[in-house]
Parts: structure tokens; C-alpha cells; sequence
């Protein structure tokens, strides 16, 4: 395996460190914050207006910087990382932007007109996508990192 340069590292740590805020943050909602939207019924519009936007304030840009993140470790360290873990840990990016914007904003969009049981449900489990794609780049970038520095 090909030592890193410093910017190897530092794109390599801080792909790290936004995996694992994103990956905590990701456990926090599924086991927490989506289960109590049944129990938030009375309201449930008003609820839900204040929870996507100050859940927008703390996942936006961190995903956007996911994002370009991984695109620059693909870019400037992929050589160095063995058997293509940077491009796993982009795709694992990748699919959880396709869940974000394809699945869960529809059933948010749907969920901001009042509770709907079957959407609220459905915004759980496949929820559970974006939990196993970012706690397997936690595990990944993980790995890679204690093979590296």
C-alpha cells in the first residue's frame, strides 16, 4: 500500500469525521426522533414544519461536505486507498443522496400536509437504507484510516 501525503490524510480524516457525525446523527433519528412522529398527531403539520427545517440546519451542509469530501478523496487519495475503498465510501454517499432526495424528502413533502401512518411507516424503513449506508462508510473509512496513519 502507497503512503498518503499530508492532503491524503487530512481528505482521508475529514472524510471520517463527517461520516461519523452524519452516521450519529442517522442512529439519532431512526431510533428516536422518526418514532415519535406517531406520537406527535395533534399538530402534526406544525410539528413536522419544525422538524425539517431545523433538521435541514444540522444534515445539509454536512452532507454537502460528505459529499465533496468523497468526491476529492475518489479524486486525489483513490490510488493510494486498497481495492477501491474510496469509490465503495462515494457510492455509499451517493446511494444515501438518492434515498435522501428520491424517497425521504417525497414522504416528508407528503408527511408536511398531516400525520399519515402508511408514509410515516414507509419514511422508517427505508430510512433504514441511509442508516446502513452511512454506518457502513463509518466502518469503511474507519478501516482505512487505521491502515493508513
Amino acid at each position: 500500500m502507497k503512503r498518503m501525503n499530508a492532503t491524503e490524510k487530512w481528505l482521508l480524516l475529514g472524510n471520517l469525521a463527517w461520516a461519523g457525525y452524519l452516521t450519529g446523527l442517522i442512529w439519532y433519528v431512526q431510533w428516536v426522533h422518526y418514532p415519535i412522529f406517531a406520537r406527535a398527531q395533534t399538530d402534526f403539520a406544525l410539528f413536522h414544519r419544525a422538524h425539517t427545517s431545523t433538521t435541514g440546519q444540522v444534515v445539509m451542509v454536512p452532507m454537502l461536505a460528505e459529499l465533496a469530501l468523497a468526491l476529492a478523496l475518489v479524486i486525489y487519495a483513490g490510488q493510494r486507498i486498497p481495492t477501491g475503498w474510496a469509490w465503495v465510501a462515494l457510492g455509499l454517499v451517493l446511494l444515501v443522496w438518492a434515498v435522501t432526495f428520491f424517497i425521504s424528502v417525497p414522504l416528508h413533502n407528503q408527511l408536511s400536509h398531516g400525520y399519515d401512518e402508511a408514509a410515516a411507516r414507509r419514511l422508517v424503513q427505508t430510512n433504514w437504507l441511509r442508516t446502513i449506508a452511512w454506518t457502513a462508510r463509518f466502518g469503511i473509512l474507519l478501516y482505512v484510516v487505521s491502515r493508513q496513519l
